[in-house]
């Protein structure tokens, strides 16, 4: 059992306005779920920005553990699947949102939620892919079941700076892709060299408006993180027979475009989700990340925060304003 009491952030709806706090919770208060989970580590996506200052429609039932994925060890079991000791890890299912999260010391969940730390993993690494790096590969895996192979035109990462684009530059110039890298920040260039990109391109590259339902062919592959005008802008400049992985809503829901590009060139338009993966497909993910993503390029993306940390982040996160990965060691 946990100690009488432990650390974890609480939002709290007050006066129609949501509030992070780190609060001591007691082991009572935890969900109904099949194993304990000792948390090492958490992480901040995006989605976790958005819980933690407040936006709407991410949390609807208050007080909520936020916090969308969480590694550590299994402290207790009532499933076969796992046993204390067991280093394991979550993504997704609608933890943090739904039901209590991985931005605490302790977390309780369903036996089918969790995933053994990878081979060649270990519990600080798995958060710095996290759910951020788990869409990375999902959407590289979508672009190679569309026919994408290495050798071919040059292939666009969209928010590259950011933690999906982060992994996606990486993964994709260790498979032999050229790997164009968009960004509206210019201090992130060598860091994105760093990780493999081949060129970058400005932000509005992309997104700038323009008269025309096609542009000329440029991208045999895209994976987008920002949606908005840069997927329409995508969508125009695509080479024919070419796919988008499609992530992110960063910059805006609406698109704006024509279906010109999918009846004259073939474009596909493949959209990318990763919370209710099946268990046997995230196997599958969870064992090319550990074989496909380099460690050293991955402990480059990292930066390491509290639980005070985390919330402090949060507002950065969705400003754009954060590189890479960060990692929430619970524990500090």
């Amino acid at each position: 059992m946990p100690a009488e009491s432990f650390n974890a952030i609480v939002l709290n709806k007050e006066d129609g306005k949501i509030r992070a706090a780190v609060q001591q919770m007691q082991p009572s208060q935890l969900p109904e779920g099949d194993v304990l989970v000792r948390v090492s580590y958490s992480t901040v996506n995006y989605k976790d920005g958005l819980a933690l200052t407040g936006s709407p429609g991410v949390i609807r039932n208050f007080p909520m553990i936020p916090g969308i994925d969480f590694s550590g060890v299994v402290e207790e079991s009532t499933s076969d699947e796992f046993q204390p000791g067991d280093e394991v890890l979550l993504t997704g299912w609608g933890v943090g949102e739904r039901h209590f999260g991985g931005l605490s010391q302790y977390a309780r969940v369903k036996a089918g939620w969790l995933m053994p730390v990878p081979q060649g993993l270990d519990q600080k690494r798995a958060m710095a892919i996290g759910t951020a790096g788990f869409t990375a590969m999902e959407c590289v895996m979508a672009l190679e079941a569309h026919g994408l192979r290495p050798g071919g035109r040059e292939v666009v990462v969209t928010g590259a700076a950011g933690g999906v684009g982060s992994v996606a530059v990486a993964i994709l110039s260790t498979l032999g892709y050229k790997v164009v890298a968009s960004t509206g920040r210019e201090s992130m260039h060598d860091y994105l060299r760093s990780l493999g990109a081949a060129d970058i391109i400005g932000r509005g590259v992309l997104s700038a408006a323009s008269p025309k339902p096609m542009e000329a062919e440029r991208w045999g592959g895209a994976v987008d993180t920002v949606g908005g005008d840069t997927l329409a802008g995508l969508i125009r400049t695509m080479a024919y027979g070419a796919g988008i992985a499609a992530c992110g809503l960063a910059g805006g829901t609406a698109l704006n475009s024509t279906v010109f590009p999918f009846i004259l060139r073939g474009v596909a338009l493949l959209g990318v989700e990763s919370v209710m993966v099946p268990k046997e497909i995230r196997t599958n993910i969870w064992a090319r990340l550990a074989s496909d993503l380099p460690l050293d390029k991955l402990d480059s993306m990292i930066d390491v925060v509290s639980l005070e940390g985390a919330i402090s982040v949060a507002p950065e996160i969705l400003k754009g304003n954060v590189k890479g990965r960060t990692v929430v060691d619970v524990t500090a």
